[in-house]
């Protein structure tokens, strides 16, 4: 159901969280970033910041959304993880 021009401001924040999506692949959550960063939540080498031996091997590390479809950098991310743990790189 869409708001009438006589919705209320409520209602036609209500119809927003119901009905709206993105057609975007959401990025980011664990953003990689240099140690300056404050937002950085990851380093280039897909490491946690302050948690030992943990990675993130997925499109969370992408900073920023891509313009394209999200599967081919995820998948070259996932290859880069699995090469960093097999060559032992470690904190």
């Amino acid at each position: 159901m869409y708001p009438t021009q006589t919705a209320t401001d409520a209602e036609i924040v209500e119809h927003i969280r119901q009905d709206a999506g993105t057609t975007f692949h959401p990025v980011g959550t664990a953003k990689m970033g240099s140690d300056t960063d404050p937002m950085a939540v990851t380093d280039a080498e897909l490491r946690v910041r302050g948690v030992l031996g943990l990675r993130i091997a997925d499109a969370s590390v992408m900073p920023q959304i891509i313009r394209g479809h999200t599967l081919a950098p995820a998948a070259f991310i996932g290859h880069r993880a699995a090469d960093l743990i097999a060559t032992g790189e470690t904190e």
